[in-house]
C-alpha cells in the first residue's frame, strides 16, 4: 500500500493553509479530542451565555404586562432551573446510554421511530442555526450597550463575526476550543463576581439601576397579570436551556473514557448555569431593571453593582465575548448531525466529508451562509430572533427523552443482561419527557403567534427534505445493485473519432487511436451548410497514413451534439458494444478562461454521457495548434487505470470497457479516505472476479489531488507511455440531484486536463426513472 505525502500548497491554497491551517492526516484523529477543561468551553459556552439574556426575556414580557411585574420574575426563574436540573439529570442517562453521540435524532430514531428521529433531526438543525444568530446578535447588543454609537453597524458587525467563527472553526475543533476557553472562563469569573457584589451590596439594600429609557412597546399602567402573561414570560425565559443537548451530540470529541468525561462535563455545565441564571435573576429583580434597546439587563445590573468603571466594562467585555463565541456550540454539533444524517443517507453525502483540519466543513459553511441570512434578515434583533427559538429546543428534548424511556423499558426485557440502574433512568427520562412536553405545548401556545409558527412550518418541510434526499439514494442503491452487468462481458468498441481541426490535437488523438487498435474507426469532420474544405482531407490524410477518410456530419446552426447524436444513433451495433466518441482539444488557457470559452465543447461532452454505452475519451493538448513533431505515432506503452470509489454495476461496466482497450497493463485503484471502507471494497473485489488486480492507495490527508496525479506521473514518467484513465460516472436524471453526489467525476476531468500524454475516458452510467426499473436478478 503507497503512501504519499501531503501535497505542496499552490495559489488559493497557500491563502486556504494561512487562514484554515496545514491539513492533518486522518491518523491524527485521536489526538483532536478534548479534555474536559476544553469541552466545557466548546460545548457549553451557549447554555452558560444563555443566562445572559434568559432573564431579560422574562422580563420582557412580564413589564410589558405591568409596571410592576418584576417580582414574578424569581418564580418564574426558580421554576425554569428546576426545568434545567431536570433536563441535565435526563441527558446525563443520554450520554450514558448512548456514547456514540448524535443525540436526539439517534435517540428518536432507534425507539421510537424513523419519522421522529427526522423531526428531532430537523428541530436541532434549525436550534443550532438560530442559536449561531441568537448569540450573535445577543453579543453585539452587549456590544453597543457599552458603546451606544455602534448600533446602526449591528448588523454588518454580527456578520462579520459570524465569518471569524466560521474561520476559527475551520480551523479545527481543539484549536477552536483552546482560542474560545478564555473567555468563557473569563465570562464564568466575571459574573460569579458580579453575583457575589451584587448580593453583598444588597445586604445593605440593594442598589437600584440607573433610570434609562424602556422599550417602547413596555406597559405604562400597574394591573394584575394573567396566567397567559406569567406562561408566555416562562416560555420566553426557557431560552436559558438552549445548548443543554450540545454535549450529548458531541460525545465523540471526548477523550476516552467519552462518555464518563462527557457525563461529568454536563454536571458541571448545569451547576454554574443554574447557579448563574438564578443569581442574575434575583439581582434583576431587587434592583428595578427595565428592559431597553439602549442597555441590556445584565448590563444594567453591572453598572448598578460596580457604579460604572473597570468592572461595568469588563462585564460587557466578556458577556460579549462568551455571547460571541456561544456560537461555538453549534459550530461542533450542526456539522456532527449533519455527518450523522449524510452517513443515514438523509442529506447529501457531501456533509459526511472531513476538511484538512479533520472537521466537517461543509457544514461549517452551510450553518454560516444560514446565520447571516437570518441576521441580515431580522436585522440582527435579539428579540425577534429569540421568538422563533425554543419550539426546536423542546421539541428535540421532549422526543429525545421519550425516546429514553422507550430505551429503558427494552433495557427491562433483557432480564440479567439489563444495564444497571435502568430502574432509576426510567424515571429519571419520564419526568424529563413529562415536563418538557409541557413546556413544549406551553411555548407552542404562547410563541406561535409571534414567529414560532414559522419553526413549526420549517419542520415538516425539512423531514420531506430528508425523506426525498432518502428516496433518491435508496433509488440509486437499487439500479447499483442490481447486477444485470456482468465482469468480463464486452462487444466492440466502435471508435468515433470528433476532427474539428487538423491539429496537434487531433494528431495526439491518432496516436492514441492506433494505440487501443479499435475494429471500427469513424472519423468525422463537423460542416455547416457547406461541403467539407477540400484541403482539410488531403492535411488529414498526410497526418493518418492509411486510417478512413474524414466523413462529414452536417450541422444546424452551432448543434454539434445533436449532429453526433444522430450519428450515433445511426451506428450498426449490439447491446454490449461500447461507442467511443473520442475528443481532442486544444488547452491554451487556464481552468477559469477554459469554462468559460469552451463552454460548447464541455455541453458536447456532458451531452453524449446521456446517450447508452457511450463513452466520451478526452484527448487534451496544452500548447498552440501547429503541428510539431509527429504525435500520432503509436505508444510503445498504453495503461488503462480505473478510478473506482465502490464496486458495483457501475463499476463492473467500466472495468469492462477497460479491458476493451488492449491496454498492456489494466489496473484498478481505489484512494483509501477510510480503512474500514477499504478493507470492505477488498472484499467485494474479490467476490467479483474483476479480472484485473487492484491497487489501494492511501490518502491520508483525504485530498485526491496528490494521490491520483502520482499514481498516473508513476507510468507517464516513461515518455513513450500513455496512461488511459478510466472513470465511471453516474449521470443523474434531474439536475438538482447533481448536489447530492460528490462529483467525483468532474474533478478527475479537471485534474487530468493538464497532465501530458493523459486520455480520461468518462463510461457513464445513466441513472433511470424508478418506475422503469425491471427486477433485480435474484
Amino acid at each position: 500500500m503507497q503512501s504519499p505525502t501531503s501535497p505542496k500548497p499552490k495559489g488559493a491554497s497557500l491563502t486556504k493553509r494561512v487562514l484554515v491551517g496545514r491539513a492533518v492526516a486522518s491518523s491524527g484523529l485521536e489526538h483532536t479530542l478534548l479534555p474536559k477543561i476544553l469541552a466545557l468551553p466548546v460545548f457549553s459556552s451557549d447554555a452558560l451565555s444563555s443566562v445572559a439574556y434568559a432573564t431579560e426575556e422574562i422580563l420582557h414580557v412580564l413589564l410589558g404586562a405591568s409596571l410592576l411585574a418584576s417580582h414574578f420574575v424569581m418564580p418564574i426563574a426558580a421554576a425554569i432551573a428546576s426545568l434545567m436540573i431536570i433536563v441535565v439529570v435526563s441527558y446525563r442517562q443520554t450520554v450514558k446510554a448512548y456514547p456514540s453521540g448524535g443525540g436526539a435524532y439517534i435517540v428518536s430514531k432507534e425507539n421510537l421511530g424513523m419519522t421522529p428521529g427526522l423531526v428531532a433531526a430537523a428541530a436541532l438543525l434549525i436550534d443550532y442555526i438560530l442559536t449561531v444568530s441568537v448569540s450573535i446578535a445577543a453579543g453585539v447588543f452587549a456590544i453597543y450597550s457599552a458603546a451606544p454609537g455602534l448600533k446602526h453597524l449591528a448588523v454588518p458587525i454580527s456578520i462579520g463575526l459570524v465569518i471569524m467563527i466560521t474561520v476559527v472553526n475551520l480551523r479545527g475543533v481543539k484549536e477552536s476550543g483552546s482560542i474560545f476557553a478564555v473567555p468563557t472562563y473569563a465570562f464564568i469569573a466575571s459574573v460569579v463576581a458580579l453575583i457575589g457584589i451584587g448580593l453583598f451590596r444588597c445586604l445593605g439594600g440593594c442598589p437600584l439601576a440607573e433610570d434609562i429609557v424602556a422599550k417602547g412597546e413596555l406597559a405604562t399602567t400597574v394591573g394584575p397579570l394573567s396566567a397567559w402573561v406569567v406562561l408566555r414570560a416562562f416560555s420566553s425565559g426557557a431560552t436559558a436551556l438552549t445548548g443543554v443537548e450540545a454535549i450529548s451530540n458531541g460525545v465523540p470529541a471526548f477523550r476516552r473514557p467519552q462518555s464518563k468525561n462527557a457525563s461529568e462535563t454536563l454536571a458541571i455545565m448545569g451547576v454554574i448555569a443554574v447557579s448563574m441564571f438564578l443569581g442574575i435573576s434575583f439581582l434583576a429583580s431587587r434592583m428595578q431593571v427595565t428592559v431597553s434597546e439602549e442597555r441590556s439587563v445584565l448590563a444594567q445590573i453591572a453598572h448598578a453593582t460596580f457604579g460604572g468603571g473597570i468592572g461595568f466594562v469588563l462585564v460587557q467585555i466578556f458577556t460579549a465575548s462568551i455571547l460571541v463565541l456561544a456560537a461555538n456550540t453549534s459550530y461542533q454539533d450542526f456539522p456532527r448531525l449533519a455527518s450523522i444524517l449524510a452517513r443515514d443517507r438523509f442529506l447529501p453525502r457531501q456533509f459526511s466529508n472531513r476538511g484538512d483540519r479533520l472537521v466537517f466543513s461543509n457544514g461549517v459553511v452551510v450553518l454560516a451562509v444560514f446565520s447571516c441570512l437570518l441576521l441580515w434578515l431580522f436585522d440582527a434583533d435579539v428579540n425577534k430572533l429569540v421568538q422563533l427559538y425554543v419550539v426546536g429546543v423542546f421539541t428535540s428534548f421532549t422526543l429525545s427523552q421519550s425516546g429514553m424511556v422507550r430505551h429503558w423499558l427494552a433495557e427491562r426485557h433483557k432480564g440479567e443482561g439489563a444495564a444497571k440502574g435502568w430502574r432509576a433512568s426510567i424515571v429519571i427520562n419520564a419526568i424529563g419527557a413529562l415536563a418538557t412536553g409541557v413546556v413544549l405545548v406551553v411555548v407552542t401556545a404562547t410563541k406561535f403567534s409571534h414567529g414560532a409558527y414559522i419553526v413549526i412550518i420549517a419542520i415538516p418541510v425539512i423531514v420531506f427534505m430528508f425523506r426525498s434526499i432518502h428516496s433518491h439514494y435508496e433509488v440509486v442503491k437499487r439500479q447499483l445493485r442490481r447486477e444485470t452487468i456482468t465482469a468480463g462481458v464486452r462487444g466492440t468498441n466502435h471508435v468515433v473519432l470528433l476532427v474539428r481541426d487538423i491539429d496537434s490535437s487531433a494528431s495526439e488523438a491518432l496516436g492514441y487511436v492506433r494505440a487501443i487498435r479499435p475494429l471500427n474507426l469513424r472519423p468525422v469532420f463537423p460542416v455547416t451548410g457547406a461541403a467539407m474544405p477540400d484541403d482539410v482531407q488531403e492535411r488529414w490524410r498526410a497526418l493518418a497514413h492509411g486510417m478512413p477518410d474524414l466523413e462529414p456530419i452536417p450541422i444546424k446552426g452551432s448543434d454539434l451534439l445533436g449532429a453526433m447524436r444522430a450519428f450515433i444513433s445511426g451506428l450498426d451495433r449490439s447491446d454490449d458494444d461500447f461507442v467511443t466518441v473520442i475528443v481532442p482539444e486544444l488547452i491554451e488557457e487556464g481552468m477559469t478562461a477554459y469554462l468559460l470559452r469552451k463552454r460548447a465543447l464541455i455541453r458536447l461532452k456532458a451531452g453524449l454521457l446521456r446517450e447508452p454505452n457511450v463513452v466520451v475519451a478526452d484527448v487534451p493538448v496544452a500548447g498552440d495548434s501547429e503541428l510539431q513533431g509527429d504525435r500520432s505515432l503509436i505508444p510503445q506503452r498504453t495503461v488503462a487505470l480505473v478510478f473506482v470509489s465502490s464496486v458495483h454495476d457501475a463499476t463492473i461496466r467500466a472495468v469492462n470497457y477497460a479491458q476493451s482497450l488492449g491496454a498492456a497493463e489494466t489496473r484498478a485503484i481505489y484512494f483509501e479516505l477510510d480503512p474500514d471502507e477499504a478493507s470492505r471494497i477488498e472484499a467485494d473485489w474479490f467476490d467479483k472476479r474483476l479480472g484485473i488486480p487492484l491497487d489501494v492507495v492511501e490518502a491520508p490527508f483525504r485530498d485526491l489531488t496528490g494521490p491520483m496525479i502520482e499514481e498516473v506521473r508513476r507510468f507517464t514518467v516513461r515518455e513513450d507511455t500513455l496512461v488511459s484513465v478510466v472513470v465511471p460516472e453516474f449521470v443523474v436524471r434531474k439536475w438538482r440531484h447533481l448536489l447530492l453526489h460528490n462529483q467525483n467525476a468532474l474533478f478527475v476531468k479537471r485534474l487530468m486536463l493538464f497532465e501530458e500524454r493523459v486520455v480520461l475516458s468518462s463510461v457513464p452510467f445513466v441513472l433511470a426513472d424508478p418506475k422503469e426499473l425491471a427486477p433485480a436478478r435474484g
